[in-house]
């Protein structure tokens, strides 16, 4: 490689890491934050947390790795033509390669890094993750029993514990069960205590009822001793269901047939299936299209809208109708050829624009819309502004 070559691709993949690293731990801190009850509902350790934090992460990468890229580009290549050394490399009789080949060397990496990421770190995380909400919630009595509030299970299970009595049993016991369709149980104790019975959690609950409530009525039974199962709540027993976004490259081309999720929904493995198949092409997307718009040595000051702008506007329009497609065909097959349309297009338009030596800008009516929509902003805020000044200088007490 060039020292040329060498300069270009040092300072490119510069800014695509400390991109990628800030843009992540916006991403990561968001996707934390949701999943952030598991701890505080679950009563569960900070070391749960921060592991349940490291497994998320690789979920996120794949989608930031893309918009790292596209930034990292865009913005060396504009800063050099600036700088005017895009002009100095061209005059020196250097090829268009001595600036394409550092962007598509990174471009490449990212792809590779992306797909690996995605089809053999992701797939083990997302299950290991799943594991551990399971058994946060198996347990949820045991550990966590705050006294006073009602704790959700899952969708349509709640519960709550009245007290915890000095010889450690649970005082007031209200169970809420409405996850099966037309029936409601609702249990009641006045105590109770969580017994592990040969690795089976059973809460016994003395001296209460069991309220059963279907279309034909409402059934009320009083019991002395009555154990509930805990598994039940969760099937601990039976492990968490994964979904086909948790199940590795390898299953989804071979997938069970006895599996419940997959006889449920078969064409959502092919749906993902075709998604790794076509995520990792991304990168290469963003890299081609940046070097469209900013890879010419030309002057940029008579531009309509910045590179890097142009850019990312571009690249999100490609992305959205990359999304579109992945979410679409999980419903309708006919969608997967788009899934890879999609990104095949957006790669041989940008080299196109590349080869014949044009700039890829976006239409002149869009820009002029969204300048005029800058400019009412500003005057809006301008005016805001003078509004507020008059009303500092109108109130009691100010000098007059």
């Amino acid at each position: 490689m060039k020292v040329v070559e060498q300069y270009i691709l040092r300072r490119t993949l510069g800014i695509f890491v400390a991109t990628l690293f800030w843009v992540l731990a916006i991403v990561w801190t968001t996707q934390i934050l949701t999943r952030i009850n598991v701890v505080t509902g679950n009563g569960q350790s900070a070391a749960t947390f921060f592991e349940i934090a490291w497994l998320v992460l690789p979920a996120v990468i794949p989608v930031v790795i893309p918009f790292a890229v596209g930034i990292a580009v865009a913005q060396t290549l504009t800063t050099m033509n600036t700088d005017s050394e895009l002009i100095v490399i061209s005059a020196a009789g250097s090829p268009r390669m001595t600036v394409m080949r550092p962007i598509l060397l990174l471009a490449v990496g990212a792809c590779i890094v992306s797909f690996a990421v995605n089809n053999f770190v992701e797939p083990y995380s997302r299950e290991r993750l799943r594991v551990l909400i399971s058994d946060a919630r198996a347990d949820l009595i045991t550990s966590i029993v705050q006294e006073g509030t009602f704790q959700q299970v899952e969708e349509g299970l709640n519960m709550q514990i009245g007290e915890r009595l000095p010889d450690g049993r649970l005082g007031g016991i209200f169970v809420s069960d409405a996850r099966e369709e037309g029936i409601e149980l609702i249990y009641y104790a006045k105590s109770g205590a969580t017994v592990d019975l040969n690795g089976t959690n059973l809460l016994v609950m003395q001296d209460g009822v069991v309220h059963r409530k279907t279309a034909d009525g409402v059934s009320v039974v009083q019991y002395k001793s009555y154990a509930l199962d805990l598994s039940q709540f969760t099937a601990s027993n039976s492990g968490p269901t994964l979904l086909p976004k948790d199940r590795t490259l390898a299953y989804l081309m071979n997938p069970d047939p006895d599996d419940p999720v997959f006889k449920k929904s078969p064409q959502g493995f092919r749906a993902e299936l075709h998604k790794r198949f076509t995520e990792w092409m991304y990168p290469m997307v963003f890299a081609l299209i940046a070097l469209a718009v900013a890879g010419d040595s030309r002057s940029f000051r008579e531009a309509r809208v910045h590179p890097l702008l142009t850019t990312m506007t571009i690249a999100l329009i490609v992305r959205w109708a990359g999304f579109f497609a992945a979410d679409k065909v999980w419903n309708v097959p006919a969608f997967t050829p788009m899934m890879y349309g999609v990104p095949i297009a957006a790669c041989g338009v940008a080299a196109f624009f590349i080869a014949t030596n044009r700039v890829m800008e976006l239409p002149l009516s869009v820009v002029e819309r969204g300048q005029t929509i800058w400019t009412r902003l500003q005057q809006q805020l301008v005016a805001f502004k003078v509004r507020l000044s008059g009303y500092k200088r109108a109130l009691p007490g100010d000098p007059v």
